[in-house]
């Protein structure tokens, strides 16, 4: 059992949880009622730039908490500055705090509204939030010993607290006890978790290909989901690595977390949606499971992971011909969904993390949760805004209009960090200062300059086809143009990747893109990410007032 109110934390369970970060439960707290921010690149560089620091400031501190501020100029040109904090439960190690700040950070910017002016994710392990131009002196996460005129009535309130508790342990513990004899015999039957949805159930079987498995298959093909066979963990759930006997298969086994309402409707969109979509670029879906109360899927077993966990590795440097080949794989997955199936699929959530490679590094795209079907005379679903900061198509993060520009624009971010090397946030050194700014900006003054080769990764030590790189770069930069209606089709793309089509001209600056967006409250939808990806458990509002949003170059 768990429950928490603002700072405070009440957890007891039969099994340890001392020194484990717990990244399955995220809760987002925020608030837009009293302002706006218009400066849309800015705020996130500057976001992401203090929150990673503090993260690694807190993960050392003894006190395990970290606050700090970081000053952003407005689009006026006006200063403001944004004060962050960053805290863990003192019980985690240096390395598990880092892990959970380090995710808590992800989740609080890859799924928050630019005009959002205070902003926290809270969890049972870790904490990070930030506000502008407000600091945190009276926030409840304190660093301070209290006063010693109040430490006699908190002796009291410790001890009639620590009675309860006790009690309460008691009684919990033999609840457990009742609980785990009655869950070793509900494991042997399908009770549904979609019985009170019979048309979801039915939805389910109607698919083919992908089969429906017990839950006991599962369990006992993950040495029943054991630290030893796990291969990571996102925001619902974690992934094992599992063996099925019956078909001679190695499988990565998914194991969704059914407490999580949004975990819930991306389990759900997951199976709809990817067990009718058969590509070669594709994560192929085995199976599937929602009996004995557990969500779980089943897909083949990547063996050489993410392409997240390889393209920033310093120790195993992919090459230019594996890299250019993930291009082109990324790309042909894209023409399937968008234009070759008999619906177009707009993934929504494009980022190296949701990008696996089999033994022989072949690309193959997964995680579906965010994905939404639409006709192909639209192309484009309004929607609560959903994806992974840094990857987002700026537009749709402010209209919620998901569509396929949004998603080549995703393509394109990917395209270039794929052949930079670098994230969708850079850090460059301005005189004596340090500054960040977008990846598309940075590579596209590079290619102002006519030295876009500049912008490589220098770990490749020029081992690369040069006319291969600048085609890939400039045709990122295409892909990512700040105006959607100059993008190309993701065939385009591809057309041009292949030569099969020349190169586009781009001007020599990057354009600045004037839209105007809608003046309602949009709710949102987090991303998820189990390759990495990346989602929060809560959604919330936020009210845009701007007129006009300029996407500053």
């Amino acid at each position: 059992m768990k429950a928490r109110e603002d700072a405070c934390v009440l957890r007891y369970t039969n099994e340890s949880f001392k020194s484990v970060a717990d990244l399955t439960s995220a809760f987002h707290v925020s608030d837009t009622s009293n302002s706006s921010v218009t400066n849309v690149a800015g705020v996130n560089a500057t976001l992401w730039s203090l929150m990673s620091r503090l993260a690694a400031e807190a993960a050392v501190s003894e006190l395990r908490l970290a606050k700090g501020s970081q000053v952003y100029k407005g689009s006026k040109g006006i200063s403001q500055v944004i004060y962050g904090l960053a805290q863990c439960t003192r019980d985690l190690n240096a390395s598990e705090c880092s892990r959970c700040l380090t995710y808590f950070v992800e989740e609080l910017l890859s799924s928050s509204f630019s005009v959002e002016i205070n902003d926290a994710v809270k969890g049972y392990s870790c904490n990070v939030a930030y506000k502008i131009g407000e600091d945190f002196d009276s926030y409840l996460f304190h660093e301070k010993d209290p006063s010693p005129g109040t430490r006699r009535t908190l002796g009291i309130l410790a001890g009639v607290t620590g009675g309860s508790i006790a009690f309460v342990i008691c009684t919990g513990t033999l609840v457990c006890i009742l609980l785990r004899h009655r869950s070793i015999k509900a494991r042997e039957q399908e009770v549904d978790v979609f019985h009170d949805d019979p048309l979801e159930d039915n939805t389910f079987d109607k698919g083919t290909g992908p089969r429906r498995f017990r839950y006991r298959e599962l369990a006992t093909a993950a040495g029943f989901f054991s630290d030893e066979e796990k291969l990571g963990e996102g925001g619902f759930g974690s992934v094992y690595k599992g063996y099925l006997k019956d078909m001679d298969l190695q499988v990565a086994i998914k194991r969704v977390s059914k407490s999580s309402q949004q975990g819930r409707k991306e389990y759900i969109s997951e199976v709809k949606i990817i067990s009718r979509l058969r590509h070669r670029n594709l994560v192929q879906l085995i199976g599937w499971c929602h009996g004995s109360g557990e969500l779980l899927l089943v897909y083949e077993l990547m063996p050489n992971g993410s392409l997240n966990s390889h393209i920033h590795s310093q120790k195993n440097v992919l090459s230019w011909q594996l890299r250019h080949g993930i291009v082109l794989g990324i790309g042909s997955a894209l023409v399937y969904l968008h234009q070759d199936w008999e619906q177009c699929v707009l993934h929504r959530d494009i980022k190296p993390s949701n990008i696996l490679l089999d033994a022989s590094f072949n690309a193959k795209l997964g995680d579906f949760g965010l994905a939404r079907m639409v006709d192909h005379e639209r192309q484009s679903h309004t929607t609560a805004v959903a994806g992974t900061m840094g990857y987002m198509d700026p537009e749709c993060m402010l209209s919620g209009s998901a569509s396929t520009t949004s998603d080549v624009y995703s393509f394109g971010v990917v395209l270039l960090e794929i052949c930079c090397g670098r994230r969708p946030i850079v850090v460059v050194q301005d005189s004596e200062e340090y500054a960040t700014m977008h990846l598309v900006q940075w590579v596209w003054e590079c290619y102002g300059r006519g030295r876009i080769i500049d912008a490589a990764d220098a770990r490749l030590n020029g081992e690369f086809d040069g006319d291969e790189m600048e085609r890939v770069m400039i045709t990122a930069l295409w892909c990512a143009h700040p105006d959607r209606t100059l993008r190309p089709s993701i065939r385009q793309a591809i057309g041009v990747l292949r030569m099969e089509a020349p190169l586009p001209s781009l001007p020599t600056n990057m354009p600045v893109a004037t839209f105007m967006p809608p003046m309602h409250h949009l709710q949102r939808e987090s991303g998820a990410t189990t390759g990495s990806s990346s989602g929060s458990a809560g959604t919330k509002h936020s009210s845009i007032t701007t007129k006009t949003s300029s996407l500053p170059r």
